[in-house]
């Protein structure tokens, strides 16, 4: 059984660390500190752990934000699973947890990043969360020590999470939500993690790619409503949206 709760304690903090780089395999300088989970605590973030028989295997950091119109929303900053754990539901467990917990201060939004280039993430987000995606960040954090960026810059989509909409309600009471009219698709050759490794160049060029269909979507007011996962791509379904 998998325990979700809230972490408070500067131990269970670390441990939180630790896992980052485990998961990340970030040097130092990149980890997030304890002293960023003890704030997020303080000032209406959120940190949640998820336990396997007393052992942390993943945990969730969100900050609050706030919009230019003065409205609040969480930034869910990093969410972090052990690789034995992944594909056993642990981080939407998590999800669920940051939402429940959200709605009950009257949080109707919660954001986060992630990379377009990673289906399954990509997958989770959209489909089994109900996100929506309208905005493009390029190279956010720089370039990395972390493998799993393969030395790409670190082009973000950004997920809005609007919790308690028909789109998201409808996706966890009944596992459906509707969406839009199909007007554009982008897609994303699962090869492009082997590449990272094998053929940089080709990862990046394919990166580029992506990045230009996404910034010349949005620009025309599409936004992805929707992803299919096939054998050898993932593919971003957008449509006309508006919350």
């Amino acid at each position: 059984m998998i325990e979700v709760r809230s972490l408070t304690e500067n131990c269970e903090f670390q441990e939180a660390v630790a896992l980052q780089k485990t998961i990340w395999g970030f040097e130092e300088i990149e980890l997030l500190p304890v002293r960023l989970f003890v704030v997020a605590t303080k000032v209406g973030g959120q940190v949640f752990g998820a336990f396997d028989q007393g052992r942390m295997v993943a945990f969730l950091l969100s900050i609050p934000g706030l919009k230019p119109q003065g409205k609040y929303y969480l930034h869910s900053h990093m969410m972090g699973v052990l690789s034995d754990y992944r594909n056993a539901g642990i981080g939407r467990m998590l999800k669920l947890k940051q939402r429940e917990e959200a709605l009950s201060r009257d949080i109707a939004v919660v954001e986060w990043t992630f990379d377009p280039l990673e289906v399954k993430n990509a997958f989770f987000n959209i489909e089994r969360l109900g996100v929506v995606v309208r905005r493009y960040v390029l190279n956010q954090y720089g370039t990395t020590t972390s493998a799993l960026h393969g030395g790409l810059p670190t082009d973000r989509c950004v997920a809005e999470w609007y919790l308690d909409e028909d789109r998201v309600t409808g996706l966890l009471d009944s596992g459906k939500f509707m969406r839009p009219p199909e007007a554009a698709r982008i897609e994303v050759p699962t090869a492009i993690q082997d590449w990272k490794l094998s053929n940089p160049a080709r990862a990046r060029e394919a990166q580029a790619s992506i990045s230009a269909q996404f910034q010349e979507h949005f620009r025309n007011g599409l936004a992805v409503v929707g992803f299919e996962r096939g054998e050898d791509k993932g593919t971003y379904i957008l449509g006309k949206w508006h919350s």
